[in-house]
């Protein structure tokens, strides 16, 4: 059974990068994976200038105890060409405005007093208040974003506020979705006896679907060897990577894992944690495989274990984990010593977290009414009421 630190530096070992590269708008960009550094061609802002509506002037030409009285050289509006400030006057400076050449200072217009021909402006400032430098923001020639960094909108601003029109990135990732088992339905087809509507597909579709990647339905797989083993070679045929849940156990109706090995292999079937102990990853060929377990809280856990950082190697993204802190928990709970255990949990006003009526890989409701991932670490066997552990929030796996 492989560790759950293991996850992380398997997958990067032994899975390549599968993504091309395309360049695409900037205003296409955000999720997309970076291909390539981007290197700032200039500084950032251009020229020193104002932060502040007010007035320019040459600091050494203030009085440091008195008011000083300066009169008005000119104007200098957002998006003027800098001129030269001469000594011993000032200049009407706007927010953004390029300072003139020789100002080193701006004063706010609220503290200063204007004349019909000049300007009265206080004492006490210091040198440089309310400029901004040329580059104070990132210098020509410095590292804007980093190749396998996953666009967000503020690095689309960056990016257009350095000049760039288009970014090189990753091409999205072809993922083909599956559910297994005789006992799934589909909306709006009535329910036989013993069946459930399938739960797990949704929820996966509309996590990738805040990922940049492609997503083909692939519906539900019957709980029949032959049929499983070509939907899914078919289905390998046209995807970067294929993922099913559900018929990864030992059961005799689980054939997923015999259609990996039969069609590749196997790099991994259980993992220690709980939910989600049996979630494989092999290949089918050179495409991989995620299975993952049929109950949701499982397929939610393990999708964000195992699945994020496939997603990420294989679109050449650097994986960030999910953050975490720490919360005080409002329960008593024993635990297995050796896995990582993960439940769902409600973080209230307080700041304790509580646990949902009811307990299980199968539980919803859980996920619907809670807002945090309680993680309990292997050597943990016992938890007392009022003790710390680490949570994670659930909009962090939600993409």
């Amino acid at each position: 059974m492989l560790a759950f630190d293991d996850i992380g530096p398997r997958i990067l070992a032994e899975t390549a990068v599968r993504a091309g590269v395309e360049t695409v708008p900037l205003a296409g960009a955000v999720g997309r994976v970076l291909a390539a550094d981007v290197t700032a061609p200039l500084d950032l802002p251009p020229e020193d200038n104002s932060a502040v509506d007010g007035y320019a002037v040459r600091w050494d030409d203030l009085a440091a105890a008195a008011p000083t009285y300066l009169p008005l050289h000119g104007r200098s509006p957002a998006g003027a060409a800098p001129a030269l400030l001469p000594r011993g006057q000032a200049e009407r400076i706007f927010t953004g405005a390029a300072l003139p050449e020789g100002a080193d200072t701006v004063l706010m217009q609220e503290d200063c007093t204007a004349t019909p021909d000049g300007v009265i402006l206080p004492p006490g400032s210091r040198r440089g208040a309310n400029r901004r430098l040329a580059g104070e923001n990132i210098a020509r020639g410095s590292l804007a974003a980093a190749a396998g960094r996953r666009l967000t909108p503020a690095d689309v601003g960056l990016l257009a506020a350095l000049g760039f029109a288009t970014a090189e990135v990753r091409r999205r990732l072809r993922v083909a979705v599956f559910s297994t088992g005789d006992e799934l339905a589909m909306p709006p087809a009535p329910l036989r006896p013993g069946q459930i509507y399938d739960a797990n597909r949704p929820l996966l579709l509309a996590l990738l679907s805040r990922l940049a990647v492609v997503v083909s339905d692939g519906g539900l797989l019957p709980d029949d060897a032959a049929r499983t083993r070509e939907a899914l070679a078919a289905a390998a045929r046209d995807a970067d990577l294929v993922i099913t849940s559900g018929g990864v156990s030992a059961g005799e109706e689980d054939h997923v894992r015999a259609a990996i090995e039969a069609l590749g292999a196997i790099r991994f079937w259980k993992v220690a944690m709980k939910p989600g102990k049996p979630v494989a990853l092999g290949r089918i060929g050179d495409v991989p495989l995620l299975g993952l377990p049929g109950n949701p809280v499982a397929a939610l856990v393990t999708f964000a274990a195992v699945g994020r950082p496939l997603l990420d190697r294989m679109g050449g993204a650097d994986h960030v984990p999910p953050p975490r802190f720490p919360v005080r928990v409002g329960f008593a709970y024993r635990k297995k010593a050796g896995r990582r255990e993960f439940l769902p949990a409600r973080r209230d006003a307080e700041g304790v977290a509580r646990l949902h009526r009811a307990q299980g890989s199968a539980i919803l409701t859980a996920l619907t009414e809670g807002n945090v991932l309680l993680e309990l670490p292997e050597t943990l066997t016992v938890l007392a009421e009022g003790d710390t552990v680490q949570a994670i929030p659930f909009c962090a796996l939600y993409g």
